[in-house]
Parts: C-alpha cells; sequence; structure tokens
C-alpha cells in the first residue's frame, strides 16, 4: 500500500463521475484552521455546530478514589452516585458529520487522523479505517480530553482524512451496516446474531 499524493487525491475527487470526495474543496481557511487538499491528506469540515466541554478529570480522580476504598457504606455511595451523574451529564464527546460525502473505489482505503490544531488543544477524532467501497457521509467521534471548552461551528475544519492505494482492488469491498450513511451522524448499529 502507498499513501495518495495531493494529485491522486485532487484526480480522485474531480475527474469521474462518483467522486471520491464531494464537495472537494483545494485548499481554505476557517478561524484560523485550514480545510480542503494537503499534501497528502484531506482536512473534512463539520456539518453542525457543536460544543465539547472538558471531561471533568478531578471528578473522575475523586470517584475512583472512593472506589479504591471499597464501596464505604453511608453518605459515600450517595457520594459517588452524585460524581458519576455529573461525569455523565457533562458534554465532553459528540458524535458528529462531515460535509463531505465519500465514495471509496474498490483499490483505495482510508483512515481518520486528529486535526493537529484541535489535537494540540487535546481534541481527539477518533482513528478509524475506511474501508473500500464505502459510501456516505463520513461520522465522527471527538472528545474533549483537554480543560477548556471547544466550540465547532458548521464548516469548521474537523478531522483529516489518509488515504492509501491496495495492492490491487479488493474481491471484498464494503457493503456492511454504515455504507451510505445518511448526512447526519449516525450511531452504532449493533449487528444481530
Amino acid at each position: 500500500m502507498s499513501i495518495l499524493s495531493a494529485q491522486s487525491i485532487r484526480r480522485l475527487s474531480t475527474n469521474t463521475n462518483q467522486p471520491l470526495i464531494a464537495p472537494f474543496i483545494e485548499r481554505g481557511v476557517v478561524a484560523g484552521k485550514s480545510f480542503g487538499l494537503s499534501s497528502c491528506t484531506y482536512d473534512c469540515r463539520i456539518a453542525q455546530d457543536l460544543t465539547l466541554e472538558p471531561l471533568p478529570f478531578p471528578v473522575i480522580v475523586e470517584a475512583l478514589f472512593l472506589l479504591e476504598k471499597g464501596f464505604p457504606v453511608g453518605t459515600e455511595i450517595g457520594r459517588i452516585k452524585r460524581l458519576a451523574s455529573r461525569v455523565t451529564q457533562t458534554k465532553y464527546k459528540a458524535l458528529a458529520s462531515t460535509i463531505e460525502r465519500f465514495n471509496f473505489p474498490h483499490n483505495v482505503c482510508g483512515s481518520v487522523l486528529d486535526k493537529s490544531s484541535y489535537a494540540r488543544v487535546f481534541i481527539t477524532a477518533f482513528n478509524t479505517h475506511l474501508d473500500p467501497g464505502w459510501e456516505g457521509w463520513l461520522t465522527v467521534e471527538l472528545v474533549n480530553l483537554g480543560d477548556t471548552i471547544v466550540t465547532y461551528r458548521m464548516g469548521d475544519p474537523v478531522c483529516q482524512i489518509k488515504f492509501e492505494w491496495l495492492d490491487e482492488p479488493t474481491d471484498l469491498p464494503y457493503k456492511g451496516k454504515y455504507n451510505n450513511q445518511p448526512d447526519r451522524s449516525v450511531e452504532s448499529i449493533h449487528e444481530s446474531d
């Protein structure tokens, strides 16, 4: 496998009736962050407004400390429940979707990568694999591991995609449960037995 260059990403996105990326943008900047084509990646934009609060680490540390004490009786159990409630009510994680729609040919796969501007404030986009044959709008899983509130506005850069050539087109293109994903974030779908 080899990583696609800007030229290959551009060609697959502009010279075909089933573009790899649509809409395809050469390069742009919004709120001081770049999006669009890069030397060997493509920086995607978020399709909705989103605010991520910091993960309340002090609350988690306190709850873990109390749990290590072996669930002490009395008011400590109530305190653990209150701490757990504060953690679950914090909006430190979210699913988001991209403005861009993807259509992977049978000889190209991709990887979702963090956008470095957000990684430097400890926002992570879960690094997931995009199979050959997959198409649809991308759902991005975001978590704020930092200590500040981060707000995305529709159109802000959110993650980057690295594309790779397969040694030959796969005879098993993706036809799974997330194919033809709609233009909204999609929660986990569990397959039946």
